[in-house]
């Protein structure tokens, strides 16, 4: 099967206190060789610098959302996808990473 861009994929990111790897996290997005995507990040109430490191990227297809109050997880999750456009959801913990292939992979 031959993959095109058509479909748009929104990748949710959870992230509280993330500072040490989200910037690791949002490249591994950035590197994907399926493009079409946005990156929605919902931020459950940091207190360290995540923002500042979400900050330096200045690709538009990255969302940056903050929450008012810690929710637990799927509350989270559920606000973030609320968010998005995309006609497939995934999920990136903020703390991981993907290889480059990764959504080409999971849409074939």
């Amino acid at each position: 099967m031959k993959i095109t861009n058509k479909l748009k994929v929104s990748v949710i990111m959870n992230v509280h206190n993330g500072e040490e790897f989200i910037e690791q996290a949002i490249l591994s997005v950035i590197e994907q060789k399926y493009q079409n995507w946005e990156l929605i990040i919902w931020d459950n109430k940091s207190i360290d610098k995540t923002f500042l490191s979400i900050s330096k990227f200045k690709d538009k297809r990255i969302k940056y959302f903050k929450s008012e109050k810690f929710d637990k997880l799927y509350s989270a999750r559920n606000k973030a996808i609320n968010k998005s456009e995309g006609e497939l959801i995934t999920f990136l913990d903020a703390d991981d990473l993907w290889l480059p292939n990764k959504l080409s992979s999971q849409i074939e």
